[in-house]
């Protein structure tokens, strides 16, 4: 039942992405940035910044756009400042929800997000109030009509460091350390497999279930987040009703 609610919630989100896809390129663009800003301007050597760049191939990003972002963070052209801000918070029903944010100004990122939780029927916590709930995972996931050979793939995916591999829900996950993402998904990648996801992720330890009134205004809400230009990603714990 995690892993369907998992997928869906997966799902909502690439659909959401989708549509928006000029903003998902500024977003994009950030976390390239700021990568190389933090670790240099080299892939081999940058593992946040060569998770950032095959994010941004997988979402149709123009290379211009992806080596002006390197630019910007390695100070060859000039760009804004960004910081680093997650906030905690439960959304209806009180599920579980996490913001991450790259933002240029923190007061005026705090009070949208703020307001997104309040008008939505949830409320913004303290730091660590729901962070305990979630664990960082690299998370590859292909619809299983991609994969011919499950047996072949499931053991190149253990022997690249994966920590699980689902066959489940018409799709198949694969879990790893975040260390072993970059290995894990150019081995794959190599196989010619297409990847539907393939991304760091905050993953919940358990799911909770809600009505279809309060999935609505969880829907609501993690529309609005994402449609705010400082928020990378929101995650949550919510398993939404069928």
């Amino acid at each position: 039942m995690a892993g369907h609610s998992k997928w869906k919630n997966i799902q909502h989100r690439k659909g959401a992405q989708d549509a928006k896809r000029g903003k998902i390129f500024t977003k994009l663009a950030k976390e390239i940035t700021v990568a190389a800003r933090l670790g240099g301007g080299d892939l081999e050597s940058n593992a946040r910044l060569r998770t950032a760049v095959l994010k941004a191939r997988a979402n149709s990003m123009p290379r211009d756009n992806i080596e002006r972002a390197i630019k910007k963070g390695t100070g060859e052209l000039e760009a804004e400042q960004y910081v680093e801000k997650v906030y905690e918070g439960y959304g209806p029903g009180g599920v579980a929800v996490m913001v991450e944010c790259l933002t240029d100004n923190i007061n005026r990122t705090v009070a949208d997000v703020r307001h997104a939780f309040t008008k939505f029927g949830g409320n913004l916590g303290t730091e660590g109030s729901v962070g305990y709930m979630f664990h960082k995972k690299g998370t590859i996931v292909y619809q299983r009509s991609k994969i011919q050979d499950f047996d072949k793939v499931f053991e190149a995916a253990l022997e690249a460091g994966a920590d699980d591999v689902k066959d489940e829900d018409d799709v198949v996950e694969i879990i790893c350390a975040p260390d072993a993402f970059n290995e894990l998904k150019e081995t794959l990648d190599r196989m010619g497999l297409e990847a539907d996801v393939a991304e760091i992720m905050r993953v919940p330890e358990n799911y909770s279930a809600i009505d279809s009134d309060k999935a609505a205004s969880m829907q609501k809400l993690i529309d609005w987040l994402e449609d705010n230009d400082d928020v990378q990603n929101v995650y949550h714990n919510a398993e939404m009703p069928e």
